[in-house]
């Protein structure tokens, strides 16, 4: 099973920004997915999860009103819509699929993880 991010780049203070992370080999229809991130010297942190209805979304309170996270199930993808972003949103940002349904801030929660995709935010 392979978690594939993308969409990560350079960007100024205030742009915007649209991660995507595609599954392939399995379907994530019936799992939470969520978007954790890493700053240098930093824990990795949860951003944004979504239940496998999409009925449920929770976010980190750093991020709140500023992103957006969604899935389409028929695509086995989950994304990321990242607005007026700050200096301190930039890290490399994870995509992960949980063992469960719905939607957990615990990283231990999820068992499948993409490789990062670095988003780097100047000011």
């Amino acid at each position: 099973v392979q978690l594939q991010a993308s969409g990560g780049g350079p960007v100024q203070a205030g742009d915007s920004l649209r991660l995507s992370c595609v599954a392939s080999r399995r379907t994530f229809s019936n799992n939470a997915l969520a978007w954790f991130r890493q700053a240098p010297g930093k824990e990795r942190e949860f951003v944004a999860g979504i239940d496998y209805r999409s009925s449920t979304t929770k976010y980190a309170d750093s991020v709140k009103a500023r992103f957006i996270i969604s899935r389409e199930n028929a695509k086995s993808a989950v994304y990321l819509q990242m607005n007026s972003l700050k200096p301190e949103d930039t890290a490399a940002y994870y995509c992960a699929a949980s063992l469960y349904s719905s939607v957990s801030t615990d990283s231990g929660n999820y068992r499948y993880w993409g490789h990062g995709t670095q988003v780097t935010v100047s000011s």
